[in-house]
């Protein structure tokens, strides 16, 4: 876990030690369920881990935050984060129950107390958060639908709750569609390698 030490030198033993099991994980569970692509599974930390990491250095959740993950597939961006913050509480979903399964035999393993992770809907999805996080699992206007009425109003990080999207590629047309104030932050600015060039996270305050 160079990259994480190198990135986030103020890891605490507990957390070196989690992070440090992750990739073991993946590469049994993705030999029998496929949750990563094969050529991103050698890349693990950068592609995955550290991509999920850069709302870390957007920021920092203050403890007893609530945060929604949606589409959590394998669970990133989740799991990384709820190592990052063990002191907030992270519910991660996915509509597909083989990926939840790994998630909680991942979180098991890693002894994580402040995850839940289960299969259902976003929309189903009930209670109120501070943020929601997911990694490009759908276009914005969809996404907002589903998560609609699940933002908490009272505001206690640096950031107001809303949404902290991760994406690449070209959003103007997509964003210019859903009405709503937004923020972009370039990944690059923070990991200058060559994956993170068009990596974006799209920050979407709760709208009064």
């Amino acid at each position: 876990m160079d990259l994480i030490k190198q990135y986030f030198p103020e890891l605490t033993p507990e957390q070196d030690r989690q992070f440090s099991m992750l990739p073991e994980l993946y590469s049994y569970w993705n030999e029998r369920i496929n949750l990563i692509s094969r050529k991103d599974i050698d890349k693990l930390e950068e592609r995955h881990i550290l991509h999920s990491l850069s709302i870390a250095k957007i920021i920092d959740f203050k403890p007893g935050t609530k945060i929604l993950d949606v589409g959590t597939g394998g669970g990133f961006p989740g799991i990384p984060l709820a190592i990052m913050f063990p002191e907030s509480s992270f519910l991660l979903v996915d509509s597909i129950g083989k990926k939840i399964k790994v998630v909680n035999e991942i979180v098991n393993a890693l002894g994580i107390a402040n995850v839940q992770a289960l299969q259902i809907r976003a929309e189903d999805v009930d209670g109120r958060y501070d943020f929601i996080v997911s990694r490009a699992v759908t276009k914005f206007p969809v996404f907002l639908k589903w998560v609609r009425g699940k933002i908490r109003k009272k505001n206690f990080n640096t950031l107001n709750n809303g949404i902290l999207y991760l994406k690449g590629g070209d959003m103007e047309e997509e964003l210019n569609s859903i009405n709503a104030r937004y923020a972009i932050y370039d990944l690059d600015i923070n990991f200058p390698m060559e994956f993170f060039h068009t990596k974006k996270l799209v920050y979407i305050p709760l709208s009064r």
